[in-house]
This record gives structure tokens, sequence and C-alpha cells, in this order.
């Protein structure tokens, strides 16, 4: 009977090849919550939280005979950045992500302002791939800070309308900087 605890990590991973449960429940109690704090902190969401860290171990056992884990920590990070990167992606986080992004991001451009005219740049560049009406909408709210009534009013359509365009507008936005994003925010995270 091993002592679990006491174990390195390569013993814990030479166990676990051999479907030694103990081996697994050990190595979760040393790392889930580390993975929870890192997960939690990039995506400020609770149960998307959870859930990386839950799949991250889910990945580790069904691949525990096939796989070649040379250090084990840092390998649950990658795994764990990995699905971070994947849940953002599948849009599966809400808006307390990008309200973190935001403040990452305005610290980084107060910093450097070379940094703010590259993302105004792509901003820039996102707005005129999009439909005339929408980018007119999204003009019109964010730069000229009118009402989704006011706008509505202007074009004669619906606020529903105006709705969905700003909806279209801000989706292919955040799509477009998503990627660069996440991945400077993960990056500039403590894994």
């Amino acid at each position: 009977m091993h002592t679990y605890s006491i174990l390195t990590d390569i013993q814990l991973i030479n166990l676990l090849k051999s479907d030694d449960e103990s081996a697994f429940t050990e190595i979760y109690n040393r790392y889930w919550k580390v993975l929870f704090q890192t997960s939690y902190s990039i995506i400020q969401d609770e149960e998307s939280a959870k859930d990386v860290v839950q799949n991250v171990f889910i990945s580790l056992w069904q691949r525990r005979e096939v796989s070649n884990i040379q250090s084990l920590k840092p390998y649950l990070q990658q795994s764990a950045r990995f699905l971070v990167l994947k849940a953002i992606r599948s849009n599966k986080t809400d808006s307390r992500f990008y309200d973190r992004v935001k403040e990452i991001t305005s610290e980084i451009l107060n910093d450097d302002p070379l940094i703010f005219k590259e993302q105004q740049n792509l901003i820039q560049s996102l707005l005129n791939t999009l439909p005339e009406n929408c980018k007119e909408t999204f003009r019109l709210s964010r730069e000229e800070g009118y009402t989704y009534k006011q706008i509505a009013s202007q074009f004669s359509i619906s606020e529903k309308a105006v709705e969905k365009r700003m909806s279209k507008s801000l989706k292919h936005i955040r799509d477009g900087l998503n990627w660069e994003l996440c991945v400077a925010l993960i990056m500039s995270s403590s894994l």
C-alpha cells in the first residue's frame, strides 16, 4: 500500500498509467486548487473555471495510458490554458470575462500607447468589414453616444433591430479581437 501524499509526481504518473485510481486522486488533490485559481483569474466565472478543471482531469484520466508526461504540473497547467482558450472561443464565458479583458487591456494600453494604437487599428479594420448599416449603428452608439431609441428613430427601424445590429457588430469585433487579446491575457497571467 502506497502513502500517496509522499510520492513524487513522476511516481504518481507511473501509477496512473497502471490504472491506479488512488494515484489519480492524489494528483487531483495536489493540483485542482491551483488549476481552478488560474482558470478563474482569467475567465472570472466560477462555473466555467470548475468546468475547465474537471475537463483537465477527465482528459488526464482518459489519456493516462498513452500520455507521455515529463512534468506533471506544467502539463496540467498547459491543459488548463488550452481549455480556457477553448471555452473563450466557443463563447462559454459571459460578460464578466470581457469586463476582465477590458480592465487588463486598459492597464496595458495606459502603459504602452503603441499597443493602444495597434488595437484601435485592428478595431477599425474589423468595423470596416461590417455591413454599412451595422457599422453606422455602431458608430452612432459608441462614438456619438446615441441611445438605441434615438438610433431606431433616425433609421426608422425598431429598437429590437438596433439591438440586433449592435449584437452583430459587437460579436464581430469580439471574435476578431478575442484570440489576440486572450493569448496576451493568458500569457500575462501567472499560471
